[in-house]
């Protein structure tokens, strides 16, 4: 299978190489981003929970340790709001987008090379196919009785030159799929962001609101009497 998949390759010309290497930094690409994404993943609720928990009991040194342990954006998001425990809502919600205006940019990242790779790879194959047209036009022997290329010839030299075509639409096709697939997996994470945020901005509003945040310098002398 491999010998005949190189020999499709090789009868497209130098244009199918360029496809090769193009679809591989694509395929490279979506590997990484996908690894990447889903390493930032987080069950929220669960997590943001257990931040919930931590704060109610004045520990909030061991909620921002927990933040930095944990990979990802939301975890980031929380420990801006955390650092902002005492300030207006109006406050805590400016740092939330803020460290949202950081975060987005590494979730995107590279990203729009697979979309830059959708467009160009058609491009590249039509390219292929006019210089495979122009070769067998120009390129193969005359006929010795007629003196001009006969049928067969311009016909499989055309035939070879559409490779090109078909290999770059099918890299496009897989990277518009593979663009539409992260970009999903980033509005996820997004909304997730988006979600923690304001839910712990809420919870962190009336905590105050009921009489304050505990102290964690405060609650072992509490705790001792």
């Amino acid at each position: 299978m491999g010998e005949v998949d190189f020999s499709l390759i090789e009868q497209g010309g130098p244009m199918m190489w360029v496809l090769l290497a193009v679809s591989l930094f694509g395929f490279i690409i979506f590997i990484e981003r996908t690894l990447f994404l889903h390493r930032g993943q987080l069950r929220t609720g669960q997590f943001l929970e257990g931040i919930r928990n931590l704060v109610s009991r004045g520990r909030r040194l061991e909620a921002l340790t927990l933040c930095e342990d944990m990979p990802g954006p939301i975890p980031g998001i929380v420990k801006a709001i955390l650092l902002q425990a005492g300030a207006s809502e109006s406050k805590m919600r400016t740092v939330a987008e803020e460290a949202a205006l950081v975060e987005i940019p590494i979730l995107e990242r590279r990203i729009g090379s697979i979309a830059a790779i959708a467009r160009i790879a058609p491009l590249i194959g039509l390219l292929g196919t006019v210089l495979g047209m122009l070769q067998a036009f120009f390129g193969v022997p005359f006929s010795e009785t007629v003196g001009y290329p006969t049928f067969g010839l311009l016909l499989g030299g055309i035939g070879q030159a559409l490779l090109t075509t078909a290999f770059g639409l099918m890299i496009a096709i897989m990277a518009h799929i593979a663009h539409h697939f992260l970009h999903g997996r980033v509005r996820a994470l997004v909304h997730d962001m988006e979600y923690t945020g304001h839910d712990l901005i809420q919870f962190m509003q009336q905590e105050q609101t009921d009489g304050g945040l505990p102290d964690e310098e405060t609650q072992e002398p509490e705790a001792d009497q």
